[in-house]
């Protein structure tokens, strides 16, 4: 059986995203620092589905297919480009793969037991996407949070947990960068 893992990059007070919806806050930092850079490419070489909701997905289409993202950065254009990607969206009617942009799945609803059958089968990791990351945590199936915390603090944003229910974890892991970077990994207790 696989596992369902969050991996989201967070402020100190919580925001995956500006009041409206804006990530830039996380440039703030230097995210390019080498340690920090080796352990995202470690993580992505899991194999892992990739779940996004709407607007992570527009996002991240807009990009990793590029050839400028392939330059830049060849290893995760591979992952995002090839590993499945599942895409949650009410109003997105279609998906269409292209040359670098391949294995997508869209689904209108979230429901617990396609979610647990396909789990059966792999692991996927939720990026981005706050609202579905809401969702999965309400079902009860989310077995890893994996949470990058960026030292900053917006004041004001959207919330990654707005609206989740009360859910005891216990801490599995803490990693510290030098860039200031923290992440924190939780599982149910």
């Amino acid at each position: 059986m696989g596992k369902i893992s969050v991996f989201n990059f967070v402020t100190v007070d919580g925001f995956y995203a500006g009041p409206n919806g804006e990530i830039d806050w996380f440039k703030s930092i230097d995210t390019v620092n080498d340690e920090f850079v080796n352990f995202v490419h470690e993580q992505s070489k899991s194999g892992a589905s990739l779940i996004f909701g709407h607007t992570t997905y527009d996002m991240m289409k807009s990009y990793w297919p590029t050839s400028e993202a392939i330059k830049n950065d060849p290893d995760i254009a591979q992952v995002v480009n090839n590993n499945l990607k599942i895409v949650y969206s009410k109003t997105l009617q279609s998906v269409e793969e292209g040359p670098n942009w391949k294995n997508i799945k869209l689904y209108h609803e979230i429901k617990p037991e396609e979610i647990l059958e396909l789990k059966e089968k792999q692991d996927m990791t939720i990026l981005g996407s706050g609202t579905i990351v809401q969702q999965f945590a309400n079902f009860g199936l989310i077995d890893e949070y994996h949470l990058v915390i960026v030292p900053v603090i917006l004041g004001a944003g959207k919330n990654l947990f707005k609206d989740v229910k009360k859910v005891d974890l216990k801490l599995a892991n803490t990693r510290t960068f030098e860039n200031g970077i923290v992440i924190q990994t939780y599982r149910p207790a």
